[in-house]
């Protein structure tokens, strides 16, 4: 039995009302949780692509990606190889810089992450943060000191590194 661990599945989608609710909605089904997922559209709107990220073992993996092949808006699916993805997530954070000295130790850190304030008040800096999910996470526990007082994670995004593609051509097929 394999164990259990991360595995991030691109799937390619008509893009229109209710298809991410179906595919969701398979998850639930299948009592299994989605650990993230982005959507976004392509190919001038009328499709759009998913990166669902879940933890599994190969079997249950194997398993879901068919079911999601059944599904009606679903043009394309394929689980990316971990070893040769590019994965990258956008964080902003809000966080709590009341005084010089505070703000000085953030901008620090923001400048060793390669981050950027995008947002600053009396009280606080907004930092929007890219990159692959462990580097947002040091981030993030380096700014739990400096009192974190909101944060949105967009959840993981990914392409296969180098020629390999999940593609569809003109007419709405996998190549």
């Amino acid at each position: 039995m394999s164990s259990e661990k991360t595995y991030i599945i691109a799937v390619i989608v008509e893009n229109r009302p209710g298809v991410l609710y179906s595919v969701s909605n398979m998850f639930r089904r299948r009592n299994f949780n989605i650990d993230s997922i982005t959507v976004g559209p392509i190919n001038h709107g009328d499709l759009a692509r998913m990166t669902i990220t879940i933890r599994g073992n190969d079997k249950t993996v194997e398993q879901l990606v068919k079911q999601l092949q059944k599904l009606v808006d679903v043009i394309k699916v394929n689980v990316l190889d971990l070893a040769s993805t590019v994965v990258r997530e956008l964080a902003l954070i809000k966080i709590h810089a009341p005084d010089t000295r505070v703000r000085a130790d953030v901008l620090h850190y923001v400048d060793i992450f390669r981050a950027h304030v995008v947002d600053a008040s009396p009280e606080t800096l907004t930092v929007e943060i890219t990159g692959d999910p462990d580097k947002i996470d040091a981030f993030i526990n380096l700014m739990r000191s400096f009192g974190i007082k909101e944060l949105a994670r967009t959840g993981i995004t990914a392409l296969s590194r180098g020629v390999k593609s999940i593609n569809v051509d003109s007419n709405g097929n996998g190549e």
